[in-house]
């Protein structure tokens, strides 16, 4: 059967099909990471193609203002995943890339952008939306940020939540 997302919607009954991302990297090792994501969070989602001239404050009053209309949606308290560079699907790969770091809260590498992202979680958490949206002073948990190189031009900014659960499974083979 041929399921479509919009004419004749219905549920595959298995949650199929599966997204797949693969990266190649040095090494003689497969490490695959499982993460199946709820619906809730899932659809808080959103990218912006952001001229470069709103540089970083333009960045941080876009993920809070989205986080901030999000409200309870997405079953907070949440890992906000936040993409920067790129293309426009670069972009988003990189937000969901982000919501997966592990171990949960690691800083990212470059010290700016560590910085931004404490920053973002201060402001997220400043919000009071809190657990399940109903208040609170812990409304992130983390926010992770991942970056590309993009053409002088863009500046394309993704966000994508996860909620508090953060299923996730990494194997080694």
């Amino acid at each position: 059967m041929t399921y479509d997302p919009v004419l004749t919607r219905a549920n595959t009954g298995d949650n199929t099909p599966a997204v797949i991302h693969t990266e190649i990297v040095p090494g003689d090792k497969i490490k695959i990471l499982f993460c199946p994501k709820g619906g809730g969070c899932e659809n808080m989602s959103t990218l912006k193609m952001m001229s470069p001239a709103e540089g970083m404050e333009g960045v941080k009053k876009f993920v809070v203002d989205f986080v901030k209309g999000a409200n309870g949606n997405p079953c907070p308290p949440t890992i906000i995943g936040v993409g920067i560079g790129g293309t426009f699907e670069k972009a988003a790969f990189l937000a969901k890339k982000a919501v997966l770091r592990s171990p949960l809260g690691t800083p990212h590498p470059d010290e700016r952008y560590a910085k931004v992202e404490n920053e973002l979680l201060e402001e997220i958490n400043k919000l009071g939306i809190g657990p399940m949206g109903f208040g609170g002073r812990t409304t992130a948990l983390a926010v992770h940020i991942e970056t590309h190189p993009a053409h002088v031009a863009l500046m394309p900014v993704a966000v994508n939540i996860n909620c508090h659960a953060a299923r996730q499974k990494t194997v080694i083979i």
